[in-house]
Order: structure tokens, then sequence, then C-alpha cells
């Protein structure tokens, strides 16, 4: 099933935009009667969100010892109530979910573009930060290296009329997971700036 975006639905201080929900993702199964939202059942990216105090050391501590059966409706809802508390709202630039992580083309991502725009536009985040080369060229519409951004240097999307401040940052999840601490430093630099 696809995976919709979850946390503050209106003018989050960060949207963050990953690739494409993981099947591991339990509320991918037709079965799963909750809230659809990106990375329930899982453990890594959640490593991230703690470390950016985004969810409390009790949640996190739940979600290492959890096994994916573990989790129901309501601790998944408390997650995420948590992430909208602080600001945040996260969601995939391509909706559909894969078995495995195999590397998708970029067709397959250019296809959602047009549904994260319009995303971005009902969701009005102030700073929108695009995890690794490939989804934020896609988002961008340009050829991007995260690597080129060691600053806070944004991009400007322009959608209609508007503007949104995109940040490049380095993919800190998987084959990533080493890039933890880069993208960790830049996020809290932008949770901490009055930059828009």
């Amino acid at each position: 099933m696809p995976i919709y975006g979850a946390g503050q639905l209106n003018n989050p201080a960060l949207m963050f935009i990953f690739m494409n929900p993981t099947g591991r993702n339990i509320s991918s199964q037709k079965s799963w009667q909750g809230l659809r939202a990106p990375w329930i059942g899982t453990k890594n990216v959640w490593k991230l969100f703690f470390k950016l105090k985004l969810i409390s050391s009790k949640n996190y501590n739940l979600i290492k010892s959890y096994k994916p059966r573990n989790w129901d409706y309501s601790f998944a809802s408390r997650l995420y109530s948590e992430l909208a508390g602080k600001k945040v709202y996260i969601t995939n630039l391509a909706k559909c979910t894969q078995k495995d992580a195999r590397h998708l083309k970029d067709n397959i991502f250019k296809k959602y573009s047009g549904i994260l725009k319009r995303e971005i536009l009902s969701i009005r985040p102030k700073k929108i930060v695009t995890f690794g080369n490939q989804v934020s060229s896609i988002v961008l519409d340009k050829k991007i290296s995260v690597s080129r951004y060691n600053n806070l240097e944004a991009e400007p999307l322009k959608i209609n009329d508007e503007f949104f401040n995109v940040y490049p940052i380095y993919y800190p999840v998987g084959q990533g997971m080493r890039n933890m601490p880069i993208a960790i430093k830049k996020i809290n630099c932008l949770l901490s700036s009055k930059i828009v």
C-alpha cells in the first residue's frame, strides 16, 4: 500500500523528504488499519529523530526493543503526534512501496513530483530538507550534489507563484548511515536558526 506523509500538517518548521517507503514499513501491509506514515515498524531512521531531540528517549527505547509486530496503531500515532509537536512533517518523494532496497531509476521518482508539489503547497513548510543527491535533484529539477552544500545554502523551489527554501542534505539511513552525524549537525542548525 502507498505510504503518505505525517506529522505537523500546517506550516511545519521542517519538512523532511526521503526517497520512497520501504516494504519493511508495517503500515504498507493491507491489513494495517492505522496511520500509514513513513518508517513505521523500522528502527534506523528513528535514531536520527532521537539525536535531533524530535522524539523522547522513552519512545526511542521502545522502538529499539520492538520487533515490527510489536508496533500498534496507538504507538505509531503517538510517535507522529510527538513529531507534530516539534513542528516536523515527514514524507517521501515517491509514495510507492517496494519489497527490497534496490535502487529505483529517476523516471519512477519523477512520476511523483506533481503529487509532492501539491503536498508541499498543502502543508506549507517553512524549510524543506531533501535527503540525498537523487531526491534533491528530482525535487529541484536540476543536478544536485549534496557534498557541495557545506553550510546552510538553500535552493529555491518555485511551485506556481510561491517559493520554498530547500536544503539538500546527505542521506542518513541504510548505506548512508555513515553520513548521519553530518546530517544531524546541519539539521540542528536549521532547527535553531531563523533562516526561512
